[in-house]
């Protein structure tokens, strides 16, 4: 593409663009393009801040790490590489191990991922896939580590990356500088690029 379908908003533009790009600065280091796209219409920006606060809201095993490299492993299956970059570092800077961020596509062999955490890839990347490819024994492995409200957890991570996969391939939003970095960090390596996100 040779520009995002619309330009983001600038931070400045509004009150309500100002608030959102100081929750982003604390929490992620940096405001998404993404999201001061979505500000256009308030009301998209704040439904989708909502339900990425009780997506990413921690409630037990389902840690913010393992929801980042999940929603990193779903983001690539999509061909997402904005979001991968971003979920790459957000999974960084939620505590993944950094042992697990420099193997994560090793996940069904390498020693430091657990059984329970194969099944949630497997699981991700199934449920990211088109068509979808969750079949009965994906299903029951998931059921044999994860209760039924962990499974919803997880589950929300996947249609919650659903959406900003096909928001910001669409869109060819531009990849911020601080998740380009953490992209070349951990996924060039496995042929990660900017693609179209860079202009």
């Amino acid at each position: 593409m040779k520009r995002p379908l619309v330009f983001p908003l600038d931070r400045n533009a509004t009150k309500e663009a100002a608030e959102m790009a100081d929750f982003y600065d604390e929490t992620l280091g940096f405001t998404p393009n993404s999201l001061f796209t979505m500000m256009h219409r308030p009301r998209i920006s704040d439904a989708f801040m909502e339900m990425n606060k009780a997506v990413m809201e921690n409630k037990g095993r389902v840690t913010s790490g393992l929801k980042r490299l999940l929603a990193y492993l779903s983001s690539k299956t999509a061909g997402c590489r904005y979001c991968e970059a971003h979920a790459i570092r957000a999974a960084e800077r939620y505590g993944s191990e950094q042992d697990k961020l420099n193997h994560i596509w090793e996940y069904k062999t390498y020693e430091a991922f657990t059984d329970a955490e194969r099944v949630v890839f497997d699981f991700a990347i199934a449920a990211s896939s088109v068509p979808n490819q969750v079949d009965d024994s994906i299903a029951d492995n998931l059921r044999k580590h994860w209760d039924d409200g962990e499974i919803v957890e997880i589950l929300g991570v996947v249609a919650l990356f659903g959406y900003l996969n096909r928001w910001n391939d669409s869109m060819g939003t531009h990849l911020e500088e601080p998740a380009a970095e953490d992209g070349v960090k951990y996924l060039e390596k496995l042929g990660w690029s900017r693609g179209k996100h860079q202009y």
